[in-house]
């Protein structure tokens, strides 16, 4: 409640639920909240920087664009087609899968996520903001893309284990 013990107009309200909600949903009101005209904020006035948050879907496809997303952003190459391509060969999709039969296992590392890396190759590729769990499958992707950058040029140019 306001100090004065009064209790705020409903217009009062639906103004500062829209200011919180961002100013787009607040301009886009204002005609319906009683104002006659809006003009934009001074050029010398300091703008805050608009933070855009992207929700992606808990599935192969999801993982794929997030890490593309940040691969975008350190300059690591590759596209969803040869990201894709590679963890269907390599894991069917299914980010606990683990090799417990090949050489790496019998050297106690086997090779574990979508794109069957193991803790070494992880470890050195691993990119910044990305989880340090290997079965993390954003993180899995964009450190398995990471090492693929460095030995062949992009995950695009792998066809077959790596």
């Amino acid at each position: 409640m306001p100090a004065n013990g009064q209790r705020r107009s409903r217009t009062a309200r639906l103004v500062r639920t829209l200011a919180v909600s961002g100013t787009g949903a607040a301009v886009l009101a204002l005609p319906l909240i009683g104002a006659t005209s809006a003009s934009a904020a001074p050029a010398a006035a300091t703008t805050a920087k608009t933070v855009s948050t992207v929700a992606y879907p808990n599935n192969l496809d999801g993982w794929i664009r997030e890490s593309l997303a940040i691969m975008g952003q350190k300059g690591i190459p590759g596209t969803y087609n040869g990201i894709y391509r590679n963890v269907i060969r390599e894991s069917s999709g299914n980010p606990l899968a683990i090799n417990n039969w090949d050489s790496n296992a019998a050297k106690g590392i086997p090779s574990k996520g979508l794109l069957q890396v193991i803790q070494p190759t992880f470890n050195a590729y691993h990119v910044a903001g990305t989880s340090f769990d290997i079965y993390d499958p954003v993180a899995n992707i964009t450190a398995a893309c990471n090492y693929a950058a460095a030995r062949y040029g992009s995950i695009d140019n792998v066809f077959s284990a790596y």
